[in-house]
């Protein structure tokens, strides 16, 4: 059964959502020390409300792993602790911000 068309796909609205907060922290800190990526924790944090991930129908790293392997997001390592322990850094790539361009343009179109 198809769904509605009022019902935009949880798995596209939650690549863009993430798009959307990683170009959010980069514009912020623009020029700033601070880093201008975010871990996957903060990452579902910021995520948690949004309703594709608070109904299940998505999970936040399987989305954030295909950003990642589309090129639409860089994951780096960083370490962290004297212990040395290592966390994965996001941050969205020029390729991302054009797909993030595209995705709010055809939202904003008049039907």
């Amino acid at each position: 059964m198809a769904k509605p068309e009022s019902e935009p796909d949880p798995i596209r609205a939650t690549l863009v959502a993430i798009l959307q907060q990683l170009n959010r922290v980069e514009v912020m800190y623009e020029g700033q020390a601070r880093d201008q990526s975010l871990e996957l924790k903060e990452v579902e944090r910021l995520l948690a409300r949004f309703w594709a991930v608070d109904r299940e129908q998505v999970k936040v790293p399987f989305a954030l792993g295909l950003l990642v392997r589309n090129g639409l997001v860089a994951a780096r390592l960083t370490e962290v602790g004297p212990a040395g322990a290592r966390r994965a850094q996001y941050a969205i790539t020029a390729e991302g911000k054009a797909f993030l361009v595209d995705a709010m343009a055809q939202t904003d179109r008049i039907s």
